[in-house]
């Protein structure tokens, strides 16, 4: 469920940010760019902070 949460909180972002950009009439490559490595760093943030530890360890 927290994955989720992570994933849905980082949606709103990307397109907040992608609308904006394009508000301020910058370049379309340069607004996929920026959605790209968005994207990204959601997945890593996401796993990252919602896999479960080891209990082993």
């Amino acid at each position: 469920m927290s994955f989720g949460l992570y994933v849905f909180g980082y949606v709103i972002v990307i397109v907040g940010a992608a609308f904006l950009l394009h508000l301020a009439h910058v370049p379309q490559q340069w607004i996929i760019g920026l959605v790209v490595v968005m994207v990204g760093a959601g997945i890593v943030t996401g796993v990252t902070n919602t896999r479960t530890k080891d209990k082993s360890e």
